[in-house]
């Protein structure tokens, strides 16, 4: 079977971990905010729809302009829906780019310690000079823990697309 992978700049990465498909249950993981707290995928489920932004880093320019504009579209999503980035950044350099860049409608986690979202998700550069970040991609998840959208970004370099996965979360929130 051959590897799982995505280009950046054109040049080629493996992942590690299993693909996720629509209609299965989500992989719960934990992963920490910026103060600290761990934060479980499983705490969400009967109580919000979670769109899952997965990032190699928030300080750099691709993830940081998709990180601003799930912001700027959480703001319309209304209390049902939450949008979660998640890097393996550490909790205080997401802190302290949130800050610089206005960021207050997304949580921004970190898969720093375990990397069990990177792995529970198949996002993860197992080898090369990114071996341990993870790569982009988009899930959402229902209210009901189901997988409702997938995207792996075949191109890291590439920014998601937006509109499937707010379309998905918004038909999971009806």
């Amino acid at each position: 079977m051959a590897e799982r992978q995505v280009t950046l700049r054109g040049n080629p990465f493996n992942l590690a971990g299993s693909e996720v498909k629509v209609g299965q249950d989500a992989p719960d993981f934990t992963a920490l905010d910026n103060n600290l707290q761990p934060v479980r995928l499983s705490d969400a489920k009967g109580k919000k729809v979670v769109i899952l932004s997965s990032v190699p880093s928030v300080d750099t320019p691709v993830c940081d302009t998709e990180t601003r504009r799930f912001n700027t579209e959480a703001a319309a999503l209304g209390e049902g829906i939450e949008v979660w980035t998640i890097s393996v950044d550490l909790p205080f350099a997401q802190k302290r780019w949130c800050g610089a860049a206005g960021v207050d409608r997304v949580k921004t986690l970190s898969d720093f310690r375990e990397r069990a979202f990177g792995q529970n998700y198949g996002v993860l550069l197992k080898d090369g000079p990114l071996a341990g970040i993870e790569a982009r991609a988009v899930f959402v998840v229902g209210k009901d823990g189901k997988v409702k959208h997938v995207e792996y970004v075949s191109e890291v370099a590439n920014e998601p697309n937006y509109e499937a996965a707010l379309n998905a979360a918004k038909a999971a929130n009806a």
